[in-house]
């Protein structure tokens, strides 16, 4: 059998085309872009080019994207800077965020840096405004909110402009993590009240190890890499090129066919979803999958039995992939965070299926067929 790919809200294939724009410069476009002669020009040039092409679709000036090694890295960059250049004393974040904003700013926390609050979940998985609004009327300290633009488990999406122009209410600093998104979403940045994003490309088509950080031009911030002058002196060393012309080349693809990608892949999701309550006694659906979601997410939850107990693993063992939750604690199933916060019943087990532009309906029925013997 085939292998079935649905898990890729943890990685994507890369797309043909990406890596046809990355061959040259993993050949013998090699020059360092920090050298002066003709090779690490070129290079330069590259890096350049990819930074005017990504902000020019995100609507952002180039001076304001900033490459990194990816989402998990921007994101820590943004936090911290935000704490110990920008002042931000107290840091309201949900407890549903990846690990990467989790981790920092327990970690911030811990070593008195800020203060910490977490905002209510609602039970549909969205984030409380009005419990949000509360605890910045509530603050007399410089505020951080770090939400995410969509969860990576559930789907379940926050507006960044009502989001936004809360924190500018409360001149609070506004991170939000927009791995899930960038390359899934159009963005104007320049109409948005938001003072950092981020974005990794592997989560659209691109290379793994290659992300951005958007940086609001309003915003001074020091680096939380030193030891070089590369990225205007906002982050050492020297530069992932091929990534980088793989990140700009993704984004690019994303772009030009992402309303016709977006249809045929909520047509999967919604596919899926009647599949299994049609077909699996007792599925449920996690988060808000038919209101304000990802339509590249779709988490379901079947009832706990000596079968599906494994249900991941039996999958696996049929060329399925597919997570438990968050991928990037895979191996080790500890359990997920976000699905313990939402509704923590012990006799459900949870399994999230993300779509890509190569999967189809085929598969999906594949799957079920799979699913009916396992469950």
């Amino acid at each position: 059998m085939e292998r079935i790919y649905l898990d890729n809200a943890a990685t994507t294939a890369l797309d043909p085309a990406v890596l046809e724009v990355m061959m040259p410069y993993l050949t013998n476009r090699f020059g360092n872009p920090s050298s002066i002669y003709s090779y690490g020009r070129e290079s330069r040039m590259g890096i350049e080019n990819a930074r005017k092409s990504v902000a020019k679709i995100l609507h952002a000036h180039p001076a304001e994207i900033f490459f990194t090694s990816g989402g998990t890295e921007s994101s820590n960059t943004a936090i911290t800077a935000a704490v110990r250049d920008l002042g931000c004393k107290h840091i309201i974040s949900s407890k549903i965020e990846h690990h990467a904003t989790l981790h920092t700013i327990e970690y911030l926390h811990k070593k008195g840096e800020a203060s910490l609050s977490y905002v209510q979940i609602l039970d549909d998985g969205h984030i409380d405004l009005n419990h949000l609004e509360l605890l910045l009327q509530n603050n007399d300290e410089k505020c951080l909110v770090t939400l995410m633009h969509a969860n990576n488990e559930i789907g379940n999406m926050i507006d960044l402009h009502i989001v936004g122009n809360l924190c500018r209410k409360y001149n609070a600093i506004f991170h939000s993590d927009t791995v899930q998104t960038v390359g899934h979403f159009p963005f104007d940045l320049r109409n948005t009240p938001i003072d950092f994003i981020t974005g990794s490309s592997h989560k659209f088509h691109g290379p793994k190890g290659s992300g951005i950080l958007f940086i609001n031009e309003n915003i001074k911030i020091k680096p939380f890499i030193n030891g070089g002058s590369q990225e205007r002196n906002m982050r050492a060393g020297t530069e992932n090129l091929y990534g980088i012309i793989g990140f700009a080349k993704a984004l690019e693809i994303a772009t030009e066919f992402h309303a016709a990608d977006k249809e045929k892949i909520l047509v999967l999701k919604n596919y899926m979803m009647l599949s299994l309550t049609k077909n699996i006694v007792g599925t449920m659906f996690n988060g808000d999958p038919t209101g304000n979601s990802l339509y590249a997410v779709l988490s379901a939850s079947f009832p706990k039995t000596d079968k599906s107990e494994m249900l991941l693993f039996n999958l696996d063992i049929n060329h399925i992939c597919a997570s438990g939750g968050s991928a990037c604690t895979s191996g080790a199933d500890q359990g997920s965070h976000v699905i313990r916060t939402l509704n923590n019943d012990p006799d459900r087990v949870t399994v999230r299926f993300s779509f890509s532009k190569y999967n189809t309906t085929a598969e999906i029925d594949q799957v079920i067929e799979k699913l009916k013997e396992i469950i």
